[in-house]
């Protein structure tokens, strides 16, 4: 976040709601561009092979082929269920609100409940259950969901 608002209240608050980092104007430039590039080192854990394909500790996911592997076997899931884990995956230790995550998944024409996501995402820690301690489906109280990545 980038922002005016200095208060440890805003800090904190912002950091909860899945901020990464918090910088209160006014920056200086290089540190910023510096920030930056540690979040995006931090980032680098799901090491994205060459054909797009995401890997964790026991789990590969195939977006292509919608294929989901848990401990090396593959497992049937919907698209959908696929679709939410490929982008939740994709941006680990990132908080999603229910909104976003149907916005960015099911797409804004969408108009069912936003409840739906607890469904995915519960039928998800069914099938992903014990596969890892380095990784997991996570709860945010209050705010929504995330793919939590160990460091």
């Amino acid at each position: 976040m980038l922002t005016a608002k200095g208060e440890t209240f805003d800090k904190v608050l912002g950091l909860e709601l899945g901020a990464d980092d918090y910088v209160v104007k006014p920056f200086d430039t290089k540190e910023v561009v510096a920030r930056i590039k540690a979040v995006l080192r931090r980032c680098a854990a799901a090491q994205k092979s060459p054909d797009g394909v995401l890997n964790y500790d026991n789990l590969s996911l195939d977006m292509s082929r919608y294929e989901l592997k848990v401990k090396g076997k593959v497992v049937e899931a919907p698209p959908k269920e696929l679709e939410l884990l490929s982008y939740l995956a994709g941006h680990p230790n990132r908080v999603f609100t229910r909104d976003q995550l149907l916005d960015e998944v099911w797409g804004f024409e969408y108009y069912g409940d936003s409840r739906t996501i607890d469904v995915h995402i519960k039928r998800l820690r069914e099938k992903l259950e014990g596969a890892s301690d380095q990784w997991g489906l996570k709860t945010v109280w209050g705010v929504g969901y995330k793919f939590e990545v160990k460091e």
